[in-house]
């Protein structure tokens, strides 16, 4: 099986995202692309993703609301033609099993514990439990949900793996040591190693030269 990719085109312009989606073109690993609250909430992002033709599309809008919102929302993003699309397993089994009930062709990817967060910030937040058993309890909800797909940090998965069979999704990955804002971070070839089926990759591939960036990426992976 392939490497696969999702290359995350955090921008708020069109123009931007043509660019990450030219350059980014390979057939060495197989590439989706991520598109987030900050591009879909943009002047001309929705239109844009609406046109997309022939590429696997991640809408990350990590829906969060009452079940009748949630379903509200996957009804009215339906003339996107969109492969995954992300809701928070905090919204509660009532919402995920609604939303995986009308949802279609399109996978719907439970999303656990954000990677910029650690123990002390879920204690904040008011979390007893530490982030790998929140997370763990999180995949137990995405099964019974019966959902398509899982998002936790690479740090998590091998234990997940044991719980959810199905797709995992993983952010938070780096080429190089910059942290940025994420906690939980890992290295592509380690994230791979340990289990993901897709890794969320964005300013490691579209800042600086793309194409550079991706051939780096390829030759790391040793493809």
């Amino acid at each position: 099986m392939k490497n696969k990719i999702f290359v995350a085109c955090d921008t708020n312009k069109v123009k931007t995202a043509k660019k990450i989606i030219n350059l980014t073109k390979t057939k060495k690993i197989k590439i989706g692309y991520k598109f987030g609250l900050e591009f879909l909430n943009s002047k001309n992002g929705r239109f844009f993703v609406s046109k997309i033709k022939n590429k696997i599309i991640f809408a990350d809008l990590k829906i969060n609301d009452i079940p009748n919102t949630c379903t509200s929302t996957v009804r009215a993003l339906k003339d996107l033609n969109i492969n995954y699309l992300t809701i928070h397993i905090s919204s509660g089994l009532e919402a995920l099993k609604a939303v995986k009930k009308i949802s279609g062709k399109t996978k719907i990817v439970g999303v656990t514990t954000l990677t910029s967060l650690n123990n002390k910030n879920l204690r904040e937040i008011g979390h007893k439990r530490k982030i790998e058993n929140l997370v763990l309890h999180q995949a137990k909800l995405a099964k019974k949900a019966k959902l398509d797909a899982l998002v936790c940090s690479a740090k998590e998965v091998k234990k997940i793996r044991k719980i959810f069979k199905k797709e995992i999704i993983t952010p938070g990955i780096r080429l190089d040591n910059k942290i940025n804002d994420q906690k939980r971070i890992m290295s592509p070839l380690n994230a791979f190693k340990a289990g993901s089926d897709w890794l969320v990759i964005g300013r490691s591939i579209t800042k600086g030269n793309i194409k550079k960036n991706l051939k780096k990426l390829i030759d790391h992976l040793g493809k």
